[in-house]
This record gives structure tokens, sequence and C-alpha cells, in this order.
């Protein structure tokens, strides 16, 4: 992606009160108690890309007022409310009436009384108090990469099919959930994206995961065997190689679409297209177009590079046009439909919200008004990232998301939803606030800017109820201390990991999902045969010698293992440790299960490290057959169901 980086800044001296009115920090204090100012550059320049007005207090109000179920409101302005029912509510002024003691859950309209035009309306979001529970107290699942999980039939990749085997194994052996990395759909085209955490958009999944062999057809299919022998013959190697793959099945899923419009498609496609409605047909308009034009959009010729624009609107009337969005938008279909289908085999999913969006992808196109493209999320400075980390996602401006009624965060939210047990969000911190670095600046020169963090945690709650889906919010690193306090009020659970915790597993808190590890962290095989540290010492990045022998030393003291130890039997006497911590969820790792010693993300890397390529080493039907696994799940499974 190529944005310009965003320079100058908003007329007028800056003071504390504009900063604060719009969110900037100042300054922050880093990992070592020390107070850090933020140049006066980096505060112009986020301003500047918030469109600040300096003449003004604040941003503007926005079209929304985020509440919750119980009165009296005195937010609310007198006028008459029409729930999302029909039912209409009058809103007397508090002092000249009873309102009522409750309103419904859900999006309502507020007419304030003496606006007859309705041109001052509002969105009042009712949310509860708290996301729904798991379903299951004190229950365990696996987490998985999905691509990683291949089976002797896949085609080079883990896909919904798999998906379904594992989600039936995973039951029988007394899992509850599988933990899975995010879904989301990468930008279209021959070379997709390796990074689950780098997606076109959250709001639609990735094609790649598509199960050739259970599309409707694909037995008649001519071409089929031949696609079918050279996808397999993928799988002999241990590295995914997602353009590769893709090359087999794009044919063999084009062919697959034509037979379906010339049998006269599907009326359940039609309904799953109307329902998606609008954020489905800007998807499908920004696949056209980026087949025709490439990426990112910001290349694009101007009259397409806003998706309300007349050309966009004309471009997508086009026989051809209309043929590719029918194409993508069937693509979205098939992997929902293959989605459901595993949905009801057996563990529940859990799927993960990645942090953000490829500026140059569809969401960023979508709802351009809502980001600030000219900065990048990230990270300042720390113990394990001494320049800080920048993430290359654009992050969302909390203002301008606001003017816009939110629309693009619940989108976002109910698409991550759909089908889940649970959703497990990346960086919560996020909602309350994000570091931003300004393009072309390090992030020891970023800031951070403020939600308003009432407002997405409560819209949180609200899409979390009305999906049935049970929260986790992963807080690892810095986290302020009110942000767990509130997270925890809303019944979102924390994350306890087997590296990061101090105290056993036994002493850890209860309303958690608890855990051994994560993708950006090493594996147990990694740690105790030190072939992660020298991993890192190959490829030139820090290694905290002293930290490393403090990690093997806590395995060691905590499965009371001798350092001759069998890996597979210190693995399994990890999750017997981690199967003794009282929180509601516990997590185990597959790559643990294979003994796997590299971690599947290597951070500060680029190219040096396959990064979310690395396939699990064994076929899924070996693991299935493991000792190792079914000793991990019975050691998980075994513990009491009822709070210590």
């Amino acid at each position: 992606m190529s944005e310009a980086p965003v320079t100058g800044r908003p007329s007028g001296p800056l003071s504390a009160g504009h900063l604060s009115a719009w969110g900037v920090e100042p300054g922050y204090w880093d990992t070592t108690g020390e107070w850090r100012e933020v140049p006066g550059e980096t505060l112009g320049a986020v301003l500047a890309a918030m469109g600040a007005d300096l003449a003004t207090h604040g941003p503007p109000a926005p079209p929304i007022v985020v509440l919750g179920e119980a009165g009296p409101w005195p937010e609310l302005p007198a006028g008459t409310l029409v729930l999302e029912d029909g039912n209409v509510v009058p809103l007397p002024p508090p002092e000249d009436g009873p309102r009522p003691e409750k309103l419904p859950l859900g999006y309502h309209r507020l007419y304030p009384a003496g606006d007859e035009g309705g041109h001052k309306s509002l969105l009042v979001a009712i949310c509860p108090p708290s996301c729904p529970a798991p379903p299951a107290e004190r229950s365990w699942g696996w987490s998985v990469q999905l691509y990683a999980a291949r089976s002797s039939r896949s085609w080079g990749i883990g896909d919904f099919a798999d998906l379904g085997a594992l989600a039936e194994w995973a039951a029988a052996k007394g899992a509850s959930f599988l933990l899975l990395n995010p879904l989301h759909a990468p930008a279209p085209g021959p070379v997709p994206e390796d990074s689950p955490y780098f997606p076109s958009s959250r709001c639609f999944l990735n094609p790649l995961y598509i199960s050739v062999l259970d599309v409707p057809g694909a037995s008649e299919l001519p071409q089929l065997p031949a696609l079918a022998g050279k996808a397999t013959a993928l799988n002999a190697e241990r590295l995914i190689d997602r353009a590769r793959v893709w090359a087999c099945k794009s044919p063999a899923l084009e062919a697959l679409f034509a037979r379906f419009e010339e049998g006269g498609g599907d009326p359940c496609f039609e309904e799953y297209v109307a329902e998606r409605g609008a954020t489905l047909d800007g998807y499908t308009s920004f696949c056209a177009l980026a087949e025709a034009y490439g990426l990112p959009w910001q290349q694009w010729p101007e009259q397409f590079r806003r998706r309300g624009s007349p050309e966009v609107a004309k471009m997508a009337q086009s026989p051809g046009s209309r043929a590719r969005k029918r194409y993508h938008a069937w693509l979205q279909w098939t992997c929902d439909q293959q989605l459901k289908a595993v949905a009801a085999r057996g563990a529940g999913l859990v799927f993960d919200l990645a942090v953000g969006v490829d500026g140059g992808g569809a969401d960023a196109w979508l709802w351009q008004d809502a980001f600030a493209l000219g900065m990048r999320a990230g990270a300042p400075p720390d113990d394990f990232n001494a320049e800080g980390q920048e993430w290359g996602l654009p992050p969302w401006d909390p203002w301008k998301l606001r003017s816009l009624g939110y629309e693009p965060y619940i989108e976002t939210l109910r698409a991550a939803m759909r089908g889940a047990n649970g959703l497990r969000v990346d960086h919560v911190m996020g909602l309350f606030r994000l570091f931003w670095v300004p393009v072309g600046r390090p992030p020891s020169e970023g800031a951070y800017i403020r939600s308003v963090w009432q407002e997405t945690l409560g819209l949180l709650r609200l899409e979390a109820r009305r999906a049935g889906a049970f929260v986790v919010g992963e807080d690892l690193g810095t986290v302020e201390p009110h942000v767990r306090e509130a997270l925890a009020q809303s019944g979102v659970l924390s994350y306890k990991l087997f590296w990061f915790e101090d105290r056993r597993p036994p002493e850890w808190w209860g309303q958690a999902l608890g855990a051994v590890t994560t993708h950006d962290l090493p594996t147990v095989a990694g740690v105790w045969t030190g072939a992660d540290a020298e991993a890192r010492r190959n490829l030139g990045l820090p290694v905290h010698e002293e930290a490393v022998a403090a990690l093997r030393g806590r395995l060691a003291e905590w499965t009371a293992s001798s350092d001759d130890r069998p890996v597979e039997e210190v693995i399994d006497a990890t999750y017997a440790c981690l199967a003794g911590a009282p929180c509601a969820l516990l997590a185990a790792v597959l790559d643990d299960a294979a003994a796997v010693e590299e971690r599947p993300n290597m951070p500060g890397t680029t190219d040096q490290w396959p990064n979310w390529c690395l396939a699990l080493p064994v076929p899924l039907e070996a693991i299935e057959k493991s000792e190792l696994a079914a000793s991990i799940a019975r050691s998980l499974g075994g513990r009491p169901r009822s709070a210590p």
C-alpha cells in the first residue's frame, strides 16, 4: 500500500485541552516506568489526519447514543422513540413525567420533540450489562491454525472439511470448542496474503478454505482429477504455498460457479445476498474493480476510488462486472454454507477478530471515511521490541467512526460472530486506546489515541448478546488497570498464559481463557529443546538469554521435569499442570499435540521466517490417533466442573 505520509498540522496553537478533546495523549509511561513525550510533529500530524478543527471545543456530536437498558437516560432528549419492532415509546422530559424503567436491547430511532422533519434523529443503542458467558462451565478446547491442519485429502492447505473432521474428533475427546486463527478474506488475486492478521476485509471469509470436493457438482467436473492430484501433491511439502493452492482451487471454483449459474442458481444464495445487503454489494464491487485495476485501490482511476461514486454504480451494472460480483458473492456464500455445516458437526467455533485491515483492501475502500489512512496502528518500544512495532494497519479514527454511527464497527462485529460460539478479540485494548504511528515515522514517535470505550465496549456486548457468543479479550502486554476492570464487568474473558504468569495455574483468575502459548510465542517443544531461541539467534533477532533460561526453568519446575526428560512427556506434563487452572476456558495448542518446535509467527521478521506458512508436520489423521493428543484431552477434560 502507498499512502502519502500525513504532514502539516491544524492551524492555531496546540493546547492540552485540544489534545484531550480529540483523545490525543501528549505522552505515555513506557514499560520501564519512564514518561515519554510525544513529538510535536506527531501531535500535529495526528490531529491533521483526524481533520481536527481547533477552533471548536472538540469533535461534533455523533448521530448515535450508546446506553444501558435501565432508565431514566438523562442523555436522551425528549421526543418519540421508535423501537426496532416498530412500537413507539414517548420520552417526556425527565422533569415532566416518568420514563420507562427499561428499554429493550437493540437499535432504536429517537425523534426529538420539535424536530418535525426528523433531521436531528438519533440512533439509540441499548446495550446489556455483559456479554454471554461460555455455555459450558470450565470447559476446554483446541487452538488451531486452520491453514496448518491438513489431512490426506487436503488441497495443500487445511480447509473447512478438515475443520469439520477436527470438530467431530475434538468433541469425541470432550472438547467444547475450537479457537481458530482469523478466517478473514484476503484481497482477490493470484497470490493470496499469507498473514491472517492482514486481511482485506474482516466482514467476509477466505475462499482458500473452501473444500472444493464438497461443493455441489464437484464430482462431475472433468478437470477435477487432474486438479485434485496436483493440489494434494502439495501436502508433501511442509511449507504452504497459497499461490499454488489457489492456482488449483480457482479454476475448479470458476467452473463450479459457471455450472451453478447454468443450473439456475439456488434460492438460498439469493437469500444470502439479500441478507448481507449493502456490505456484500460493496465488497463484491471492490473485488471486481481489483480484478480490473489491481491493488491498492488508491492507484485506481480517480472515479472508482469512492464506493458511492456514479462511476462505481455504473460499473456494477455492466454485464461483465455483474458476473464477477455474483462470482465473489457465490464464493462467500459457499464459505458460509460450509462453515454452517461444520458448526453442526461437533465442537463449537470461536472465531478470531484481527485488530485491523490492509489499508489498500476492501474494508478500507468501503469505509475509507472511518480510517486514518495516513497512520498505522502499532505499539511503543518495550522490553521485547526495543524499536516498537508498526503493524501496517491503518487505525479507525474514533471520531469519524462515531460520526458514521459506528456502522463499520457494528458490521464487522456481526460478521465476526456469524455462526460463532465465541469471539476472540485481538488486542482488545484497542477498544480503549490505540497507538498510532504516522506513515514514514518510526514507532518511537507514535502516540496513543483514546476512543469512547464505553460506546465500543457497549456495542460489543450488544452484538455478542444478539449472536449468543461469549467474548475473549486478548489483553496480553501493557494494559491500563481500568481496562481489565471494565472488560471484567462486561463479562469479557481475560487471557492467562503459562509463559507470562508468575504464579502457578491453580492461582490464576477464573474469568479468563487459560493457555500455554499463542501463535506469536514459542511452543513447549521450542522452549524445552532450545530450538526457538536457536532460531532467533540464527535470524539475528535479540535473544534475552536470562529470560530464555528462566522460561525453561519454570517449565522444568512446574512440570517436575529433569533436564533429560523427553519432550513429549514434558508437553504432556505441561497440560496436566495447566488443567489445574480455575479459568472458565482452557485451550490446548494443536501444534503442541504434534510436538512442533517452530512457532507459527516470528514477530520482528518478514521473509526471514515462514510466518503463517508452516503446516503441521503430520496429517490430521495422525494427530487424531496420537497418544499425546489423547493424554492432553484427558488432562483438560478431567478437571472439576465447579469453581474451587
